[in-house]
């Protein structure tokens, strides 16, 4: 069935024309052709206020022609002329029509648009030099495009409330506030938590909580990274660092199946913040506080830093090659059928591509990952704490992941198993696996970012790095592969867990000379059916369909209805 285009209508924007379907909001219109109209209260996936009106634009029509006068003739483009409407109209509210003319630019609508900076900044505090958003900030940016330089205000500026936790995570100070209801709309609409509303009047209007109530749901963060200004702060990164001195790395959520997009904020190796990046097919504009503050940990006090090997009930630190090679020894004294080999859904398609080598090059009897399940929240959180269970069922061939892991568990029991290898995993904490089980074993090793009571059991522990000190990719609930970018190197003697792999199988006499993960990528899409012809730039940023799941993410469906009611661009 073929697809039903969209009617398209005829607009010129500043003297130029262009199509656009019917129902277009004209900043949308004027977007598309290139002349950004400058905005605090809209936003594409909020329904339209219209009260911050920086968005004016001038607006016309063809005119009617007066009774039995001659109607106006085309011009050589085929198109009728327009009649400017003397007042102009805000661009967020209003749609495109057949013949329209808009101008972004001119005295009436830059007129305009100083006034209303004017009237902004009349009461607005200068608090930039101790503000988190300075350097992102619309306010500034637009005072030195479109505000007049200076001002006229001589009377003393309305004090409001300043440093008021609006809840757990997020904090407010009323006087930077310029009312532009984002906040509002979004714990309406998209958080379904609506706890936050104006009161009084005038000058003296505030943002402020219902009373008995607090700015507490697990989106609370969004309504800081949508705020224009800095009225709406994270208690997190509250004036930890200027934006300016970060690096921005793109990369991809692993708290959950879901995959959120999102960019990572790093200064000297430091993670400072990680904000939501759009993806209109992953995760909107959002993304849950719990999964965006859950970094604090890579650089804690628990991080492993150098390979160690157990010696006399203890724990010493050793060179990579002694810990490579008292594992590469103690493999090769047993049959396959006694090894069993415990990946990650929490690793990339590359490291499970190796992972499935080394399962080949030692024989291994057994092989599986421990599975993670929670609740879904029916927005963005996924029901599958496991960024990559897909991965794991394409790369790895294991169909019902987990399921495996009672028969390790028997074989460990009754000495079948002699030697685990457990590769970014905790089996104490996470696979269920009892420190006195684990003692039964001959050998095991643990690759892991932190120590955990796995890693205090093991014969052989080696240094893996965690998600944002790696690159690879992952395919999210919905069955999309995206890219994991290294955002920061990991400390000391780390090393990614595609080298820790390679490296196992080179000590096994498996040899592979892969030196990158583009090189790894490569060769997965050489032998796994599903990734054959792809290349690791067709990914892109966003991401691309690979497989059918039969699995959606609810924010996402919950997004288009909206926009096919026509409340959001989309």
């Amino acid at each position: 069935m073929s697809e039903v285009k969209p009617d398209l209508v005829d607009v010129q924007i500043d003297g130029v024309w262009h199509q656009f379907p019917k129902g277009t909001r004209l900043i949308e219109a004027c977007r598309q052709a290139g002349a950004e109209v400058p905005h605090y209260c809209y936003h594409p996936k909020l329904t339209s206020p219209g009260n911050c009106r920086m968005c004016l634009v001038e607006t016309g029509m063809p005119p009617r022609p007066a009774p039995g006068a001659e109607p106006p003739q085309p011009d050589e483009s085929g198109h009728l002329p327009i009649s400017w409407i003397p007042r102009p109209v805000i661009a967020c509210a209003n749609t495109v029509a057949p013949n329209m003319g808009i101008r972004t630019t001119g005295a009436i609508t830059e007129g305009c648009r100083e006034g209303v900076m004017e009237f902004l900044l009349a009461n607005h505090p200068l608090d930039c030099p101790i503000c988190d958003q300075a350097g992102e900030c619309t306010l500034q940016e637009y005072s030195v495009e479109h505000g007049k330089g200076e001002s006229r205000f001589r009377e003393k500026k309305v004090k409001k409330p300043k440093n008021v936790e609006v809840g757990p995570r997020v904090r407010l100070d009323d006087e930077r506030c310029i009312m532009c209801s984002r906040c509002i709309r979004f714990t309406d609409e998209i958080a379904d938590d609506p706890v936050l509303g104006f009161t009084d009047r005038g000058s003296h209007t505030v943002l402020t909580v219902y009373p008995g109530r607090e700015l507490a749901n697990n989106y609370s963060l969004n309504t800081v990274d949508i705020c224009p200004v800095g009225a709406l702060t994270s208690n997190d990164f509250r004036f930890q660092m200027r934006v300016w001195f970060m690096r921005e790395t793109n990369t991809i959520d692993v708290n959950c199946a879901t995959g959120c997009n999102i960019t990572v904020y790093s200064r000297q190796n430091k993670i400072y913040r990680v904000v939501p990046r759009q993806n209109n097919d992953v995760n909107s504009d959002w993304m849950p506080d719990s999964h965006r503050l859950n970094f604090h940990w890579i650089d804690g006090e628990s991080r492993l830093a150098e390979p160690m090997v157990k010696e006399n009930g203890g724990h010493r630190v050793a060179s990579w090659a002694e810990a490579l090679a008292k594992t590469a020894d103690k493999l090769a004294s047993l049959s396959g059928a006694e090894i069993a080999v415990i990946a990650s859904a929490r690793m990339t398609n590359e490291e499970l591509f190796l992972v499935n080598r080394l399962v080949k090059q030692i024989g291994a009897g057994h092989v599986e990952v421990v599975p993670r399940l929670g609740e879904a929240d029916g927005y963005l959180i996924s029901a599958d704490r496991n960024p990559n269970t897909n991965g794991v069922k394409l790369v790895l061939g294991i169909e019902s992941p987990g399921s495996g892991l009672e028969g390790v568990k028997s074989g460990i029991e009754e000495g079948r198993i002699k030697a685990v290898l457990c590769l970014q995993e905790n089996l104490v904490e996470d696979g269920g696996f009892s420190p006195e089980l684990l003692g039964k074993l001959d050998f095991l090793l643990a690759t892991y970012p932190l120590a955990n009571p796995t890693t205090g059991l093991a014969d052989v522990v080696l240094p893996g790095a965690c998600w944002a000190e790696k690159s690879g990719t992952m395919i999210n609930v919905a069955g999309r592969l995206q890219r994991l970018n290294k955002a920061v190197e990991g400390p000391g003697q780390t090393r990614e867990p595609w080298e820790i792999v390679r490296d196992l199988i080179q000590a096994l006499g498996g040899g592979n000379g892969i030196y990158s993960v583009t090189e790894l990528f490569n060769q997965l899409a050489s032998e796994v059916p599903e990734f054959k012809g792809l290349s690791w730039g067709q990914i892109g940023d966003l991401g691309i369909s690979l497989i059918d799941t039969g699995e959606t993410i609810p924010a996402i469906e919950r997004e288009k209805q909206r926009k096919a009611a026509g409340l959001i661009v989309g």
